[in-house]
């Protein structure tokens, strides 16, 4: 395949990708101008911080070429910096649209911020409105996600074109589970959006809930500790395995202490018993500290076998 085709194809999945969040950010902005505000029942979900993230990510796909040209061995790092600074510029414009229920306006992202906590059916249920005030946690939370989203989508894209480019499969491997976990992160975030991963509105969740919380937990892990070993690809064990592994742990640890601000202290439990009680010294229980480690090991290995069949 030729860069060219490759760089066609890779747009073509974008688009086709991010159809939806367009189309739910078109109809939203249509409705705002014309009113001024977003009725509840118009609100299209998730229009932070998906569609905003779209556009950034089009965009810097888009523009790959042209800052190849002119940064060459920079244009990783110019174009993922564009495009974290393309999603900031829109995250902002449309975080300005209102939300009107009844009488009650709130800002778009205090909207959002109930969907995470659980389904609207699930907080009407409990005699609470599908709303919540604004929570700088929250925000940080989606910003997060978009930041890894954009960062990994961009890294694929530029590695595997880099390799075309120059005919060096070197870090096939290292790409591919790359790609695979930055694939699995961003449908599990999607799989989130209109599940709220089966949240009951409680501290103590279901099994499938705390399966798949968990899971999204180590994936978000082991693609931040992937991207960052494919920056030190080739160098020492300690940079090319160990730091990786550092990263994914230290990235699941920093969600969790998110879900604990957001939740005044407190996390989820996964279930019954001593393995999923806080111990008393800090707020994570026993399954809580393994999600953590096991986030670093399987990065550890992961980056383990890529090095081996690039030796083969």
């Amino acid at each position: 395949m030729t860069y060219k085709k490759f760089y066609i194809l890779s747009l073509s999945i974008l688009f086709l990708a991010s159809i939806y969040p367009l189309y739910m950010g078109f109809v939203t902005l249509g409705n705002y101008l014309q009113h001024g505000f977003i009725n509840v029942v118009d609100y299209q979900k998730y229009i932070i911080p998906y569609t905003p993230l779209c556009i950034a990510l089009i965009a810097s796909a888009a523009l790959m070429p042209l800052i190849f040209k002119l940064c060459k061995r920079y244009t990783l790092p110019v174009v993922s910096v564009m495009g974290i600074l393309l999603f900031f510029a829109f995250e902002y414009g449309f975080e300005q649209i209102k939300v009107i229920e009844g009488y009650v306006e709130m800002p778009l992202e205090s909207w959002q911020l109930s969907l995470c906590m659980a389904t609207p059916e699930v907080l009407r249920s409990i005699g609470q409105p599908i709303y919540a005030a604004n929570n700088p946690a929250f925000k940080f939370h989606f910003y997060l996600i978009a930041i890894v989203i954009i960062l990994v989508v961009l890294n694929v894209i530029y590695g595997f074109g880099k390799m075309i480019r120059e005919q060096n499969f070197s870090k096939k491997h290292l790409m591919i589970a790359q790609g695979i976990s930055a694939l699995l992160f961003i449908s599990l975030c999607i799989f989130a959006c209109f599940t709220a991963f089966y949240r009951n509105g409680t501290l103590h969740i279901s099994s499938l809930s705390a399966l798949l919380m968990s899971g999204f937990f180590t994936i978000f892990g082991i693609t931040i500790g992937i991207y960052s070993g494919t920056m030190f690809y080739g160098k020492r064990k300690l940079f090319s395995k160990i730091i990786p592994a550092l990263f994914a742990s230290l990235t699941t640890l920093l969600m969790y202490m998110g879900e604990l601000v957001l939740m005044d202290g407190v996390l989820f439990i996964y279930g019954k018993g001593f393995f999923f009680e806080s111990l008393e010294t800090i707020p994570f229980s026993p399954a809580d500290l393994l999600v953590i480690l096991c986030s670093g090991l399987i990065t550890y290995l992961l980056m383990h076998i890529a090095m081996l069949k690039a030796r083969r």
